[in-house]
């Protein structure tokens, strides 16, 4: 198993108090797996990514454990970290396109990247031209600024930086999000090369277009309000997911083929908690046409099949 998280819980703190961002999160991620994360915006994808590599101030760790690859992950200290980043675990930020030094060339950029890692780049340069022919840019890019570049180039370069030491995990969060539809195609596809030929072992794919993640991923986790809702493979969560927020979800995305004159798209009534003083039992259960009484209570992230996690009093009977 590459990544185990056990009851992470991670809050924002601002002057009104404390955020509730993410909470007893519990999900394990196989080697060689790319899990797709979605969910609306606001539910907590980007918070439970950057919980992982790079815990900052106003994030605050409440409780949880992280282990990657069997050793355990010292995710709320940001010293001990820097040990893990880049060479164990690594990301693609979700503004990576304004994430590059403006004043740099991509040459010199890499190479203060790796010198901070005691690692020389002129041993590493066969590599970096290796990987810069596998995302399709020609070597010259090593010689110009990130203002040079379009929004796709600078894409594809920092998925270079970010996997340069074949990290075991990375994580990619929005990375399609900014891109036309024929850009974003082709870095979803690169990410599931990468992982082909070893650039990296496993990934956690951050997006709200689930369609992507019907392309690339193996397995999906919805997570809505913080929480983690469902968990179970693509097909399953695409075709006959059980959680109704992850119904309503799937629902609302347009068919190719089908006018909406014969099939109307649904939507999800209504808007998210605020995650300030977020209500007691399932966060669904305002919007959720299911809720019954005993959604008042917070249902528990569990295993109803094998591979399919659910939290759902409704849906995930017996446990009920």
């Amino acid at each position: 198993m590459s990544l185990q998280v056990e009851n992470l819980t991670v809050y924002y703190q601002t002057l009104r108090g404390e955020v509730h961002s993410l909470e007893h999160a519990n999900f394990n991620l196989g080697d060689g797996e790319i899990m797709g994360l979605a969910g609306e915006s606001g539910c907590g994808k980007t918070t439970l990514g950057n919980s992982l590599i790079y815990l900052a101030p106003p994030m605050k760790f409440i409780e949880g454990q992280v282990a990657l690859d069997g050793e355990e992950l010292p995710v709320w200290d940001i010293e001990r970290m820097n040990e893990f980043r880049f060479k164990k675990i690594s990301i693609i930020p979700q503004y990576a396109m304004n994430a590059m030094n403006p004043t740099r060339k991509i040459g010199k950029m890499i190479s203060e990247l790796l010198q901070s890692r005691k690692i020389n780049y002129k041993e590493l340069l066969s590599v970096i031209k290796e990987r810069l022919d596998k995302v399709k840019l020609p070597h010259d890019v090593l010689n110009m600024y990130p203002i040079e570049l379009s929004g796709g180039m600078k894409q594809r370069i920092v998925m270079v930086l970010s996997t340069l030491l074949n990290p075991s995990l990375l994580i990619a969060d929005e990375i399609t999000s900014a891109l036309d539809v024929s850009t974003q195609k082709s870095v979803a596809e690169m990410i599931v090369k990468f992982r082909d030929c070893g650039c990296m072992k496993s990934v956690i794919f951050i997006t709200h277009d689930v369609s992507i993640l019907y392309q690339i991923a193996d397995s999906i986790m919805i997570m809505y309000a913080g929480q983690l809702s469902e968990k179970a493979s693509k097909e399953t969560i695409i075709h006959s997911p059980l959680h109704p927020y992850t119904k309503l979800l799937i629902s609302s995305l347009p068919k190719v083929g089908v006018k909406h004159s014969e099939k109307k798209l649904t939507g999800i009534p209504g808007t998210p908690p605020l995650l300030l003083n977020p209500p007691v039992g399932c966060r669904f259960r305002d919007r959720c046409p299911l809720a019954f009484e005993k959604c008042l209570e917070t249902p528990p992230f569990v295993e109803i099949e094998q591979g399919h996690f659910l939290a759902c009093w409704k849906e995930g009977a017996p446990y009920a």
